[in-house]
Order: C-alpha cells, then structure tokens, then sequence
C-alpha cells in the first residue's frame, strides 16, 4: 500500500462522512459496490479510475483535479493535451516544475491573456 492511496482513501471517508453520506448511498452515486468503496477507504485496493474519482469529488464538493491527483490518476483530458503538442507540452510542463502555487497562476492567467489577445 502507497501513502498515495493511504490519504486517498482515508480523506476519501473523511469527506464522505463529513457530508453526512452513507457508505451505501455514496457508493451507489458514484457507480461502485459499497464493498469496493470501503475496500478503497480502507486503502487495501488501488484507487478508482479518473473518472470514479471525478464524480466522487464531485458529490463531495470538492476540487476534481486535486481528488483525481490524490488517488494518483491523471485527468483524462490530459492525455490529448499532451499528444497534441508532443515537444511543447511536455517541455512547458518541465519548466513550469517547482514554481510555487502563486507562480503558476501567474503563468495561467499570463496565458488566458494571450488567448484573449489572439481573439
């Protein structure tokens, strides 16, 4: 067991029972057995697919890509966004490697304004 499905799946039940929702329901919302969902709370199996674990932070309320990079899955779309520009992508992902919270959305917001711009 990694330490990444460790606090996957016991902040998984923190936030389930935070929201007042039974093991049942939450299961049956998401899509999954209640036995799979406690296996996966109790971290003795791998986390959920992106896509599970999308829809668990989701019903939950909480951030879709920090729930998905906890469980250690990647969004799905990134994939694509990556395969689209297979030197830049990656090179741009390397560089922007060890900026701080505050640097990168500096970088984001620099970047919706090149968007705009082009428009």
């Amino acid at each position: 067991m990694s330490k990444t499905q460790a606090t996957f799946g016991t902040i998984l039940r923190e936030k389930r029972l935070a929201k007042k929702l039974s093991l049942r329901k939450f299961a049956q919302l998401v899509g999954v057995s209640p036995t799979y969902l406690s296996q996966v709370e109790q971290c003795n199996v791998d986390p959920p697919t992106a896509d599970r674990v999308k829809r668990m932070a989701e019903l939950l309320e909480e951030n879709p890509d920090e729930f998905i990079a906890l469980a250690g899955r990647v969004p799905q779309d990134l994939p694509e966004i990556i395969q689209s520009e297979p030197t830049e992508m990656p090179e741009l992902l390397r560089e922007a490697r060890g900026l701080t919270a505050e640097q990168l959305r500096k970088l984001r917001d620099e970047i919706k304004r090149m968007r705009e711009e082009e428009k």
